[in-house]
């Protein structure tokens, strides 16, 4: 047994019911304000779900890709914000969907039933969205596409400006040996040297370390 408690007009009203058994739930009009609440989804029977002209603020919960059985959803004239869920494209039996007028944004999901509801008055009023059916396109994917593509550019030309470098580095090096051997005996003298002091440099640090 579940308890609904509703605040209308001052009072407050208690609803005494096993609500996971609700087929409809219409609270539409009564000037609800909040969240609404990730619990929803375990409403999995609903069949019709209307919460339309309150003050509901905040997200969509992901949960409401749960309730399989949904026909109707409307999330009309609210205050409801932040993309749209993509579990929505879940609702495989949704033929009726309204979310017209709130602050949602971003690129709405696709796929499924969502695909069959191509009438753009569904998604009206929310100047952030983009998208099928929308005629406004999403950019952010071009974007982050383009930067890619960019990106692995700066890469490719930096490894081939690397690799030029070495073997033009290399051929000097190559070229002074042939033509002027004086220096070849002075290039290794001086490797020889590094090698020494990097040698007694590391003898050095193990013995500090040992006598640690």
């Amino acid at each position: 047994m579940s308890v609904i408690e509703m605040d209308t007009k001052g009072e407050l009203l208690d609803f005494k019911r096993n609500i996971l058994n609700f087929k409809s739930l219409d609270l539409s009009g009564n000037n609800l304000v909040g969240n609404i609440p990730e619990e929803i989804g375990a409403l999995d029977g609903l069949i019709n779900l209307n919460l339309s002209r309150n003050k509901l603020s905040g997200f969509i919960p992901r949960s409401i890709g749960n309730l399989q059985l949904l026909e109707s959803l409307d999330f009309s004239n609210n205050e409801l914000s932040g993309s749209i869920p993509s579990s929505m494209a879940d609702l495989t039996f949704l033929s009726h969907l309204n979310m017209s007028y709130n602050n949602l944004s971003g690129r709405i999901p696709s796929g499924h039933q969502l695909q069959t509801l191509n009438d753009p008055s569904i998604y009206e009023g929310n100047n952030g969205l983009c998208g099928f059916p929308l005629p406004i396109e999403c950019f952010e994917s071009k974007t982050t596409s383009q930067s890619f593509v960019s990106h692995n550019k700066n890469n490719h030309e930096f490894y081939v400006g690397a690799i030029i470098g070495f073997a033009v580095g290399a051929w000097m090096v190559y070229g002074i040996f042939i033509f002027r051997p004086s220096w070849r005996g002075a290039y290794f003298l001086i490797v020889d040297n590094m090698y020494d002091r990097l040698y007694v440099f590391v003898i050095l640090k193990w013995a500090r370390s040992a006598w640690k």
